[in-house]
């Protein structure tokens, strides 16, 4: 088991009022598992993905990712697992302009004080795992959308991380493009990564193993039968 959620509640104070976001969210997941998480606008998923990426902590409950208890964590240690086990991928890439392909992968390194020779060769290496070997001194603006967020996935696996967490990851590209980084997510969870995704498509969202519907701060589980993009199912 990689995380676990148990009966975990959000919430903010807004003004002399208690907001709250998230109702007793328990969740499992082993590692490997690749989910989807779906919901309308105001649903809760963002709240939720945020606690995943140890970006905020619960109200109450628990949260245990990698055998360790986060829920009481400052705000450095939060950082520290950050560093060492998540791997972020975004709708808007977020990539530095003036730095190349491979100067934006190899950047979290340099931030776990990597040297430089290294870190050059893992992020080349993780650009010829996106198929991109080929671009590893393009800037992003010479760049496609799909092959940006291409560089955003080799970024955030560059570190080795146990947990992707992608953020609407296809909501920015055209359908073959989407398509192409669902293979890649595809092939990095058979490699033993464990990926969570939010996204708004249902066609995405069956490309995962399991999609978790959000609605109200509520979390309900639907299984999907595993499918390969690009299949006639």
């Amino acid at each position: 088991m990689i995380l676990q959620l148990e009966n975990v509640n959000k919430a903010y104070i807004q003004g002399k009022q208690s907001v709250h976001i998230l109702h007793d969210i328990n969740l499992s997941v082993e590692e490997g598992e690749y989910l989807a998480i779906m919901g309308p606008s105001g649903s809760g998923k963002t709240t939720l993905m945020n606690l995943l990426g140890c970006l905020d902590v619960p109200t109450n409950g628990r949260y245990e990712l990698n055998g360790r208890d986060i829920s009481g964590l400052t705000d450095d240690e939060l950082a520290e697992i950050r560093n060492q086990y998540i791997g972020f991928v975004f709708q808007n890439f977020y990539l530095l302009p003036k730095m190349t392909a491979v100067e934006n992968v190899a950047l979290p390194l340099l931030y776990r004080g990597v040297g430089l020779k290294e870190r050059r060769a893992r992020a080349e290496e993780a650009l010829r795992m996106v198929g991109l070997g080929e671009r590893l001194e393009f800037m992003p603006n010479q760049l496609s959308g799909g092959q940006c967020q291409r560089v955003a996935i080799a970024r955030a696996i560059v570190g080795e991380p146990k947990l992707l967490l992608a953020d609407e990851p296809t909501g920015a590209l055209d359908t073959a493009s989407g398509e192409q980084i669902m293979e890649i997510f595809r092939q990095l969870s058979r490699q033993g990564i464990t990926i969570i995704m939010i996204t708004h498509e249902g066609d995405i969202a069956k490309c995962a193993d399991k999609t978790y519907h959000i609605l109200d701060g509520r979390l309900i589980t639907d299984t999907n039968e595993p499918k390969e993009v690009g299949s006639d199912d």
